[in-house]
């Protein structure tokens, strides 16, 4: 699946878009930052050396030149005098030190100071932060409010970014009744649960979702609305649908679109995926991954862990796409069935000093919504593990921390 996908074509965008974006391209400084000496603090842009006798009861102030305000380009400092500048306002050409407001009297026409001045005191220098020439954010940086303040504070607008990933969901199936709405008195109905949890997941994945919401199982209709949501996406997750019986038509459907093909993988929950790409004919240039997933709402999330999240950070152009993991020792046993990689929700506890316990929520043989509901780790149980005995270590996939 992975080898199926790559990073969405990069794209120039103004810096409010590149927002939790991966930078395509380093980011080279064009000039020094500061471009000229800065006041670190309000007060007098002085030469140090002319403050050699301040404090003491004869000595004399110094007339006060100018103002500077932040903005202004540098002025010089005439000889024998200071100047009043204020923080992030460029140091006068012949200045070396500011005498911060609290260590004077507040002279507007001349001002006395309570000690001498230092050279470089409350000084920013020019190139102090970046050099022209500098690579000051290299390609597969994420940009969140850090990486966005650099930029801004060099003068660029605009950045080349891996954009955001568009997901859209489908939930294909005539049982399906939106929650908010009432189910039969009779019992039939099921609330539609897995587009509301993938829709969150697929943000915290750090793309966008576009949830269409529910579709029946006429084929005629599912095939019309993948081929409409094809222009709109970068993957496509469908939930539902994937069973051998005749009424379920999300197998049908697929079968006949581009790349795509239906497996049985051994791991539980989940066995039954689809996955492929299909050709946009409205972009004969675009393929579109398509991930078909069970329509129980644990088997989905699950799949959704273990192989769409990966490919969406591929897609975005992360270099870390796997969640974290922990080797955790059980707190309790528990049997895992033949052949089968099992995926349990549970609760890890400890630090990397102490170690990791790890406790299944549940029945590990029949995963529940409110199980995973409650668990921040999936242990993850390989296919020639039979029983898992209590002190043995497993590999457990973090959700959270």
């Amino acid at each position: 699946m992975l080898a199926s996908v790559g990073p969405v074509a990069p794209l120039d965008v103004v810096l409010r878009d590149a927002v939790g974006c991966i930078l395509a391209a380093d980011v080279t400084a064009t000039h020094d930052l500061p471009a000229f000496a800065l006041a670190a603090r309000d007060g007098y842009a002085v030469a140090a050396y002319e403050t050699a006798g301040a404090g003491y009861a004869s000595a004399q102030s110094l007339p006060v030149a100018h103002d500077v305000r932040p903005g202004a380009g540098p002025l010089r400092l005439v000889p024998g005098t200071a100047v009043r500048v204020a923080s992030g306002g460029a140091l006068p050409i012949g200045a070396d030190a500011v005498v911060p407001l609290e260590e004077t009297d507040r002279g507007t026409a001349r001002v006395a100071m309570q000690r001498p001045a230092v050279p470089g005191q409350h000084v920013r220098p020019a190139a102090s932060d970046v050099r022209a020439g500098d690579v000051v954010l290299e390609a597969g940086t994420r940009l969140g409010a850090r990486q966005l303040a650099l930029v801004a504070s060099m003068g660029r607008g605009r950045l080349r970014v891996h954009p955001t990933p568009r997901v859209v969901l489908l939930s294909v199936g005539d049982e399906l009744v939106e929650p908010g709405t009432h189910a039969d008195r009779s019992g039939h109905g099921v609330f539609e649960t897995d587009g509301h949890a993938l829709e969150a997941a697929v943000r915290d994945a750090g793309a966008a979702a576009v949830r269409v919401g529910i579709l029946g199982d006429d084929r005629a209709v599912l095939r019309e609305a993948i081929e409409d949501q094809l222009v709109r996406a970068d993957l496509l997750v469908i939930t539902g649908g994937l069973s051998e019986l005749t009424d379920d038509t999300v197998k049908d459907v697929l079968a006949t679109m581009g790349s795509v093909r239906l497996d049985q993988v051994a791991m539980t929950p989940g066995q039954r995926h689809g996955f492929g790409t299909v050709a946009d004919d409205l972009a004969s240039d675009k393929s579109v991954p398509i991930f078909a997933l069970q329509g129980h709402p644990v088997a989905a999330q699950v799949s959704f862990e273990v192989f769409v999240r990966p490919a969406l950070r591929a897609m975005a152009g992360h270099a870390e796409v796997f969640r974290p993991s922990v080797a955790a020792e059980a707190v309790e046993g528990w049997v895992s069935p033949p052949g089968l990689r099992q995926f349990v929700p549970a609760t890890v506890l400890g630090s990397p000093e102490e170690g990791y316990r790890v406790t299944p929520i549940g029945d590990p043989s029949a995963p529940t919504v409110s199980a995973l509901a409650h668990a921040n780790a999936l242990a993850v149980v390989g296919e020639q593990d039979l029983t898992v005995h209590p002190g043995q270590v497993i590999h457990c996939l973090v959700l959270e921390g």
